[in-house]
């Protein structure tokens, strides 16, 4: 995830908690409502100058603007990371063909089995 992206997003979410509209955040900012929505959209990535406008606009700091990004960045970190198996502790043992009992008739399983143990 692109750090345009996730600032986009948190503009997005805040604007929307505190009932303003795309058009109404443009005005108060100062921005045209194609930039302010491609900022939004994580594909414009905002100068410093315009990152400010905009939260004036949101009557929000820009250090409460960083703090909300990196919250967002770190739950987006943790929600991507691969897991990993301890396969150290599993082990696959192969078992013998076993007779199941079916109607009237048993057969023998003629596949392989195996099973595995943690």
């Amino acid at each position: 995830m692109l750090l345009r992206q996730v600032i986009g997003n948190v503009f997005r979410r805040l604007r929307r908690e505190r009932g303003i509209t795309l058009r109404e955040l443009a005005e108060q900012a100062q921005v045209s409502v194609p930039y302010l929505s491609e900022i939004e959209r994580g594909r414009k990535e905002p100068s410093s100058e315009i990152l400010a406008a905009i939260c004036r606009a949101l009557e929000l700091e820009l250090t409460d603007l960083l703090a909300e990004v990196q919250f967002d960045l770190t739950t987006a970190v943790r929600t991507t990371l691969p897991v990993r198996l301890q396969t150290a502790a599993i082990r696959v043992e192969e078992r013998s063909a076993q007779r199941i009992p079916s109607g009237p008739r048993a057969y023998s399983a003629s596949a392989q089995a195996f099973t595995l143990v943690a």
